[in-house]
């Protein structure tokens, strides 16, 4: 993997919490036109339910990062249909139109939350959500299946586990959300190697650090891409040792 100051990535939700951390640890590394509904110094508005608007927007760029999304788990359909279902579609539709290289769309573990908590996720599984949420993840990921069939645009689709700076504590401490702990430094090496992996095709990854217990494995699909988490929840938990 390279990376190139003349490598133009648009991301979509750039003032959120993954958003925040893509820009501030890979603006270095990339040329970043960074968008959200909510515009704020260096990060222009983008409605991404405006198919013309995005696709103007993505013209030239090398890699979409589509990170805008209501994140809720509890979200009803009113609140989720807009930015999750229309948003996501008109996100990919204009980058299968503008002849991006990669696509990379935010999936979450929300989509895998119906399967067994005894049962490690593999990549390879398909979603079987337990909330409107998670099926909207399920949605971003068919039309990535979409995109990547029907045109030269590869995609990489990331099952993003409990985005944090630290791993899970007090009551958000279970130990799905401790298994399924996904670093800021990992969050950005993910979104890296995303980005600039060599491959066709479409392909699911685990978002995921390298935790000691993991909710989903971390196998061939993220191996694909080059990622490489180093954090670990038990590791930040056990200070002394």
């Amino acid at each position: 993997m390279s990376g190139s100051v003349d490598r133009l990535v648009v991301v979509t939700g750039a003032a959120g919490r993954i958003g925040s951390v893509v820009l501030d640890r890979l603006s270095s590394r990339w040329q970043i036109r960074a968008t959200d509904l909510k515009p704020a110094g260096g990060i222009e508005a983008l409605d991404v339910t405006d198919f013309e608007r995005c696709a103007a927007t993505f013209r030239g760029a090398d890699a979409v990062v589509h990170l805008a999304a209501n994140p809720s788990p509890d979200a009803e359909w009113s609140a989720l249909s807009g930015p999750n279902v229309d948003g996501a579609y008109a996100v990919a539709a204009a980058a299968r139109e503008c002849g991006v290289r990669r696509l990379v769309l935010a999936s979450s573990v929300q989509a895998m939350t119906a399967y067994p908590e005894t049962l490690q996720l593999r990549a390879e599984d398909a979603p079987r959500p337990a909330n409107l949420y998670g099926a909207t993840k399920a949605w971003a990921e068919a039309l990535g299946s979409w995109v990547a069939a029907s045109s030269p645009t590869s995609v990489v689709a990331l099952r993003i586990g409990y985005f944090s700076g630290q791993p899970p504590a007090g009551d958000r401490a279970t130990p799905r959300n401790l298994s399924a702990w996904l670093s800021h430094g990992d969050c950005a090496r993910l979104i890296q190697a995303a980005v600039e992996s060599e491959h066709d095709g479409f392909v699911v990854v685990n978002g995921i650090s390298a935790n000691r217990f993991r909710i989903a494995e971390l196998g061939a699909a993220e191996r694909q891409i080059g990622y490489e988490p180093v954090d670990d929840t038990w590791s930040q938990l056990e200070p002394n040792r």
